[in-house]
């Protein structure tokens, strides 16, 4: 038996969500139980949406039932929801919520934490921990590729959001080290663990976490994400959660390094193509993305999440879906991999 993997559901399936099913013979694992309902400017009436919203949520209980093991990237909705039951008899690897962590996640996890508490007859505030001071490195010392590069007459306007991006960074900084900290829990019937850069075996199963990555561009103000890597007998699977692309290009030569046999890559936003996402960033998801499929051993590539929240995403990133059946190997929504059509292509 190799690895043994289902979409769950995606956005290519009508709503915000990339729920990720994995089987070994040692573990059963959800990766990011969460849903959401696509923006105001999906060409679908809000009935429809509303209604993918609902199939997606009950898929995802269903697969909840039924596995060892959930994992939380991060705290955005389309990645987990508020719901004990599929929590319960699991653990729960998660996203540190003490740190790197911004202001909008570090408040979704108390209420997270808050809700667990209630339901398992806690209160988390009694629980809380004291606060920790510690020093945090240079965040662009780790990814020396994206920071060495040359971006030609833009580097003048990206050094300046460099510099933003670092006040915002060690404001941060000063919160995470003032913050009454969240503990590890274990309930009765519940145990969370803080993921990142963590590693943990179940029989011949290893399920590895990376170090908390950007999601999206450099300093990008909606946190912080971690990938996911489950390896069995030799075999590789890596979900990198919300990269947008990925932008950095260090997170793709990490990729590449992992050289997993299947790659769950999410994608641009290209919905936001010339508003949250400008053109140079853009090119820098297509170079990155071309650079995975054409370097890693792995044959199937589900290439979905923020993608085909509108109609011309596989217009915009062509290159990337012909390269890949040039070179024999599957680049594929969700949707398709489920044997289905992108809904987008269902409704305009």
């Amino acid at each position: 038996m190799k690895i043994v993997f289902k979409p769950v559901f995606f956005d290519s399936l009508g709503a915000k969500s990339s729920c990720t099913f994995i089987q070994t013979s040692d573990i059963r694992i959800l990766i990011d139980p969460g849903i959401a309902i696509m923006h105001s400017s999906y060409p679908a009436p809000l009935e429809l949406k509303r209604r993918w919203v609902e199939e997606g949520k009950s898929l995802i209980k269903n697969f909840a039932r039924n596995v060892d093991i959930i994992v939380i990237t991060h705290y955005h909705y389309d990645h987990f929801m508020h719901d004990v039951e599929i929590y319960r008899g699991k653990k729960v690897f998660i996203k540190n919520p003490n740190e790197y962590i911004n202001d909008s996640q570090r408040n979704r996890a108390i209420k997270f934490f808050q809700y667990i508490c209630n339901i398992c007859g806690y209160k988390l505030e009694d629980l809380m921990e004291d606060s920790v001071r510690k020093d945090y490195p240079d965040p662009l010392k780790d990814i020396p590729i994206a920071s060495g590069k040359d971006f030609g007459e833009y580097n003048n306007r990206r050094r300046e959001l460099l510099e933003k991006g670092y006040k915002w960074f060690y404001k941060r900084v000063e919160k995470w080290i003032k913050y009454r900290r969240i503990p590890e829990l274990k309930t009765n019937d519940i145990e969370f663990y803080f993921a990142e850069n963590r590693s943990f075996r179940f029989g011949e199963t290893v399920l590895r976490f990376s170090k908390p990555f950007f999601h999206g561009i450099e300093f990008s103000r909606v946190g912080w994400v971690y990938s996911v890597i489950v390896e069995y007998r030799g075999y590789k699977l890596l979900y990198t959660s919300d990269l947008n692309g990925p932008i950095i290009e260090d997170y793709a030569e990490w990729i590449i390094k992992e050289n997993p046999d299947i790659l769950i890559l999410d994608g641009p936003m290209t919905y936001m193509l010339g508003y949250t996402l400008n053109l140079i960033n853009f090119e820098r998801t297509i170079k990155n993305a071309l650079n995975i499929v054409k370097n890693i051993r792995g044959k199937t590539i589900i290439y979905d999440h923020h993608l085909p929240r509108e109609p011309k995403f596989r217009e915009r990133t062509k290159i990337i879906w012909e390269t890949g059946k040039r070179l024999g190997k599957n680049v594929m929504t969700a949707a398709e991999y489920l044997g289905k059509t992108p809904v987008i292509f269902t409704i305009i």
